[in-house]
C-alpha cells in the first residue's frame, strides 16, 4: 500500500480497496453466509472462512499492508433484507469477543451474547484494531448502506448520548459500494445506518482484526492458526 493509503488510513480513519476481493473469495464468503442469517450473527471459523482469511487469500494479503501483524478475531455476517430491515443510529463498536470471561482491571461491562462473552478492554487495544467490511452485494443509500464520520476515531471513546453531535463535527461518508469491495476502517470510527427503502438484499462480512493477544487469562473468541 501506498504511503499516502497509509496517510489517509491514519487521518481520515478509513481506506476503500475496490474491487479488491477475488471472485474465488468472494464464492467462499457466499458459501458462508446464508439468506437466513440474523443481524450481526457472529460467525466461527468455518471451512469456507478458514479459506477466505488463509494466509494467501486476498482479503489477509490487503489488510496486512495497513497492519503487518494483524489477525481476524471476530467474524460477524449481516443481511439486510425484508425480513431482517434495521437501522442503527451513531455509535462507536468499543466490545470485543472473548473465549472467556475474565476478571482483569480494564476489561469492562461484561455480556454474553448466545454463548460468547463479550466486554469493552482499555482504549489502548481499540485504538490498535481494525475492522473490515466485505461487500458480497451492491450496498448504497437505497439499501441502507452505512454511513462514517471521517476522522472521529481521533475523538476517542465518545459517551453514546453525544455520538451524533460528534459525528456531525465531521464529513460524512455514505459508504457506497460494489460486489468485491472492502472498507478498513479504524476501530473507534463513528458509524450509522439507516433502514433499507428497497428490499434488494445487503450481504455483508465484518471481520475485526488486532495485530495483539490479549493478556491472560483472556483470549480471542476466534482463534487464528498463529494464535
Amino acid at each position: 500500500m501506498t504511503r499516502s493509503l497509509a496517510s489517509e488510513f491514519e487521518s481520515s480513519g478509513r481506506v476503500w480497496l475496490r474491487n479488491a476481493i477475488s471472485e474465488e473469495d468472494l464464492t467462499l464468503f457466499d458459501n458462508a453466509i446464508t439468506a437466513s442469517t440474523k443481524a450481526g450473527q457472529r460467525l466461527d471459523l468455518s471451512k469456507w472462512l478458514n479459506a477466505a482469511l488463509s494466509e494467501e487469500s486476498s482479503v489477509l494479503r490487503a489488510v496486512r499492508r495497513l497492519s503487518p501483524d494483524a489477525m481476524p478475531v471476530r467474524i460477524v455476517a449481516f443481511n439486510k433484507s425484508e425480513s431482517a430491515n434495521w437501522g442503527v443510529p451513531w455509535h462507536q463498536d468499543r466490545v470485543i469477543a472473548v473465549a472467556e470471561k475474565a476478571e482483569i482491571a480494564g476489561y469492562n461491562n461484561w455480556t454474553n451474547k448466545s454463548g460468547t462473552w463479550h466486554c469493552e478492554p482499555p482504549q489502548s487495544i481499540l485504538d490498535e484494531m481494525l475492522f473490515v467490511r466485505i461487500h458480497l452485494d451492491v450496498n448504497d443509500q437505497l439499501n441502507g448502506a452505512m454511513e462514517i464520520a471521517l476522522g472521529s476515531h481521533s475523538s476517542g471513546f465518545v459517551p453514546s448520548a453525544n455520538a451524533e453531535n460528534v459525528a456531525n463535527t465531521f464529513p460524512l461518508e455514505t459508504c457506497v459500494a460494489e460486489r468485491g469491495d472492502v472498507l478498513i476502517l479504524k476501530m473507534l470510527t463513528l458509524h450509522s445506518s439507516k433502514p433499507a427503502k428497497v428490499q434488494s438484499g445487503r450481504r455483508v462480512f465484518r471481520i475485526d482484526f488486532s495485530p495483539s493477544r490479549l493478556p491472560p487469562p483472556l483470549s480471542w473468541s476466534v482463534q487464528s492458526s498463529e494464535s
